[in-house]
């Protein structure tokens, strides 16, 4: 017996809501020839153009290993391009190609879709408020996290 009832397990209710999304989106994705791991790198160097893996690593909330086989499977689909930082020699920069912009764009217009059928289920001031009260899982969350 645990001292509480997973049903009053706020971790809980957001893992499932997060594994229901990305199960979504990877369902979703998966004719643009993309996951959800490689669709976040793409959208993140399409805002973020030479950006380094670690800091991608870091945008996209995984592990700097499991950034680098993203980012080696996206290469060897031609949908990124590496090359050596004009002043950093150890840093490779990262770009999309032309096929990567297509890709994402694809992608992306399929992920919109997932993203605005969930702001549907809302009112406005509904979506508001769900987005302040993750806000503020996340703020105390960090701030409790052993270091």
């Amino acid at each position: 017996m645990t001292s509480m009832p997973a049903s009053e397990r706020l971790g809980a209710h957001v893992k499932r809501a997060e594994q229901a999304l990305n199960a979504t989106k990877n369902a979703v994705l998966k004719p643009a020839g993309v996951t959800v791991a490689q669709y976040a790198a793409l959208l993140c160097l399409a805002e973020s153009p030479g950006i380094s893996a670690a800091a991608l690593a870091r945008a996209c909330g995984v592990t700097p290993p499991t950034m680098n086989t993203v980012l080696k499977n996206l290469q060897e689909r031609g949908l990124i391009a590496r090359t050596p930082h004009a002043w950093h020699k150890n840093v490779l920069e990262t770009r999309l190609t032309e096929e990567g912009k297509a890709v994402l764009s694809d992608a992306d217009a399929r992920a919109v879709r997932v993203e605005r059928a969930l702001a549907a289920e809302f009112t406005d001031e509904e979506r508001e408020s769900l987005v302040a009260l993750l806000g503020r899982c996340t703020t105390l969350l960090d701030a409790v996290r052993p270091v």
